[in-house]
C-alpha cells in the first residue's frame, strides 16, 4: 500500500524533536553549571568571531496531483493515465560545529516518507524535486549529508554570515579558497541559481531547478561522496570537484571506489547593471563509468528479436556536457534566469534524467510591491530534448531511469510550464500552491497534456 502512514511519521519526527531538544538542554545545562566550560567554548569560537555551532531544522510536505489526461498507451515507466495523488514527507536536522580557524564539519540526518507521482516516472522534467528516486510508505532515516569544510582567507575584505542551515555565523574573507570533503549533494555547490534552485522554497520541476541536461552524480536520493575546491574573487569564482557515480545508473549505492566518477568545473562572473547584479555560470562535466550506447542496444534488440535495454551493452566510457546558468536582479523585488545545458546523447543517463538538451528561463517576484514583501512567486517554462539515437531507443520500446512508455511513435519535445505562490505565514511557516503544464510528457506526443496541482507546507525551526 502506497499511502503513507501520518501517525508514523509523527511519531518520527516527534523522536527527532527530542534528540534535538535533548541537545540544546545539555547545552544550556553546561553552560549554566560550568564557567570554565564557556570561557574554554569562547576561546575556541574566538578565531572565527562566530558561532562554535548551531541547530537548525526542516519539515517539507508535498501533494501533488493531476486529473485524467489522454493516454492511448502506457508502458512500465509511464505517469500513470488516470487521475492520480501523491505525497511526500521530509524532516531534517543541519547540525554544524566549528573545529579551528576556516574549518567546520556539518551533518545531516533525514527522515523520509512518501512517493513521487507514478513512483517517479512519466515525465522527463520530473514535477517535484521533494520525491526520490525510491518510495516508502513508512518514515526512514538516512544520513543525507555529513562533510568538512574548509575555508583560508585571503587578501582582501571580508563578509559577515549569518547562522543558517550548514553555515556558522562569523566573519569570513570575501577573497578565498574553499575546500569541502565528504557526503553532500554536487547542487550544493554546482549551478546555483538564487531564483531557481530549491524544491523546498522556489521552483519544483527537476528540469528548472537545475540544469535539465546536467547528469550530476547522485544516488537515488541525489547524494553521493566526494570532494569540491573552489577559488573566490570579488567579481569571479573558480570550482572544480570530483565525485563518485552510483555503481551502475540509478542506483541506490554509490561506487565507494571512484571507479566510476564524474569530473567537473565552473567558471562564475559576478557584474553589475545599473546597480542590479547578476551571475553567468559555464559548467563542464564528463562522467566515466560503465554505460551503455544506445546504438548498440539497438543492434543487440535486432539481432535477439528482443527489447532494447542498455544494462546488456554497457562498457568502460565517457559521456560529457555543458551547461550555461545566468541569473539576472531586474528590480529589487523581481529577477530572471536563464539555463541552457547539453550533453553527450549517444548513451544513457547515468544518474539524473534522460534529458539531452534542455532549455529554461522564468521571473521570480517579490511581494513588496502588494504589501506582502516575504511572499514570493514565480513564473517559469522549460523545453526539453532527447537526441535522434534516444529517440530510437525509446520508440523501439527502450526504458530508462524516469522515462519509457513502451513506444515512441510520434516524438516531440518536452514542454512544461511552472508557477507558484509562496504565502508566508511566519518566520517558521509557509504554504505554497504551485501549478505545472506538461505538454509531451516523456516526449510522447501521443500522450497527455497532463495539469499537475501541488500543495508544498514548510516549516523551520
Amino acid at each position: 500500500m502506497k499511502t503513507p502512514s501520518l501517525s508514523r511519521f509523527i511519531s518520527s519526527i516527534l523522536m527527532m524533536a527530542v534528540i534535538i531538544s535533548s541537545t540544546c538542554n545539555l547545552a544550556i545545562a553546561a553552560d549554566s553549571e560550568d564557567q570554565t566550560v564557556q570561557n574554554l567554548i569562547s576561546d575556541m569560537a574566538s578565531d572565527s568571531k562566530g558561532e562554535l555551532w548551531n541547530l537548525n531544522g526542516q519539515f517539507t510536505h508535498v501533494t501533488q496531483y493531476h486529473p485524467t489526461f489522454r493516454s492511448p498507451y502506457q508502458g512500465a515507466n509511464s505517469l500513470n493515465g488516470g487521475h492520480s495523488e501523491d505525497s511526500t514527507n521530509d524532516v531534517t536536522l543541519y547540525a554544524g560545529l566549528h573545529l579551528w580557524h576556516g574549518g567546520e564539519v556539518y551533518f545531516n540526518p533525514e527522515i523520509d516518507q512518501g512517493f513521487g507521482l507514478s513512483n517517479t516516472f512519466g515525465i522527463a522534467g520530473f514535477p517535484s524535486g521533494e520525491a526520490y528516486k525510491v518510495g516508502k510508505s513508512y518514515p526512514y532515516i538516512r544520513t543525507q549529508r555529513i562533510f568538512f569544510r574548509q575555508v583560508i582567507g585571503l587578501e582582501g575584505g571580508t563578509t559577515k554570515l549569518v547562522s543558517a542551515a550548514n553555515q556558522l555565523a562569523g566573519i569570513q574573507a570575501t577573497n578565498n579558497l574553499t575546500f569541502t570533503l565528504g557526503k553532500f549533494s554536487v547542487i550544493d555547490i554546482f549551478d546555483t541559481n538564487q531564483y531557481a534552485h530549491d524544491a523546498r522554497t522556489d521552483f519544483m520541476n527537476w528540469s528548472i531547478v537545475d540544469s535539465g541536461a546536467f547528469d550530476y552524480a547522485a544516488d537515488a536520493w541525489g547524494y553521493t561522496l566526494g570532494a569540491a575546491a573552489e577559488w573566490t574573487q570579488s567579481q569571479w569564482s573558480l570550482r572544480a570537484g570530483l565525485f563518485a557515480l552510483s555503481k551502475e545508473p540509478n542506483s541506490k549505492y554509490i561506487d565507494t571506489s571512484f571507479g566510476q566518477n564524474s569530473a567537473m568545473g565552473e567558471v562564475e562572473q559576478r557584474y553589475d547593471v545599473k546597480g542590479h547584479q547578476g551571475k553567468i555560470k559555464l559548467l563542464g562535466f564528463i562522467n566515466s563509468a560503465k554505460m551503455g550506447n544506445y546504438k548498440d542496444a539497438l543492434s543487440l534488440a535486432r539481432a535477439t528479436n528482443a527489447l532494447p535495454d542498455t544494462a546488456l551493452v554497457r562498457r568502460n566510457s565517457s559521456r560529457g556536457g555543458l551547461a550555461v546558468n545566468v541569473e539576472q536582479e531586474i528590480y529589487s523585488h523581481l529577477g530572471a534566469f536563464v539555463r541552457l545545458s547539453i550533453n553527450d546523447g549517444n548513451k544513457e543517463a547515468y544518474d539524473f534524467t534522460e534529458i539531452n538538451r534542455s532549455l529554461s528561463s522564468g521571473l521570480s517576484l517579490q511581494g513588496e510591491l502588494w504589501g506582502r514583501q516575504n511572499d514570493q512567486a514565480g513564473l517559469a517554462i522549460a523545453i526539453n530534448g532527447l537526441s535522434t539515437e534516444a529517440q530510437k531507443y525509446f520508440a523501439a520500446g527502450g526504458l530508462g531511469i524516469l522515462i519509457g512508455d513502451g513506444r515512441l511513435p510520434h516524438y516531440s519535445d518536452e514542454k512544461i510550464i511552472e508557477a507558484y505562490y509562496s504565502l508566508d505565514i511566519n518566520k517558521y511557516l509557509a504554504l505554497t500552491m504551485d501549478y505545472q503544464h506538461v505538454n509531451n510528457p516523456a516526449y510522447n506526443a501521443d500522450r497527455g497534456p497532463v495539469s499537475i496541482l501541488a500543495l508544498r507546507v514548510r516549516t523551520v525551526f
